[in-house]
């Protein structure tokens, strides 16, 4: 399996993601971006990589692959 990875930068804090996670990988990091939002990380030993997440950011925060 690939890797996941999350551009903190981006991250406006929707929590879209967190909505359609089935496997509940991701939570609320407790760290703000530069523009000052709440960010997320994704615990990849629960991560299924099902692309759910990636599919509904409208800000292409998520990268899911092998880089």
């Amino acid at each position: 399996m690939g890797k996941v990875r999350v551009d903190a930068k981006r991250c406006k804090g929707c929590f879209l993601c967190m909505s359609v996670c089935p496997a509940n990988a991701i939570s609320v990091s407790g760290e703000l971006s530069e523009k000052g939002y709440e960010t997320i990380r994704i615990d990849e030993a629960k991560c299924i990589q099902c692309g759910s997440c990636y599919r509904m950011c409208p800000d292409c925060v998520i990268e899911i692959g092998g880089f």
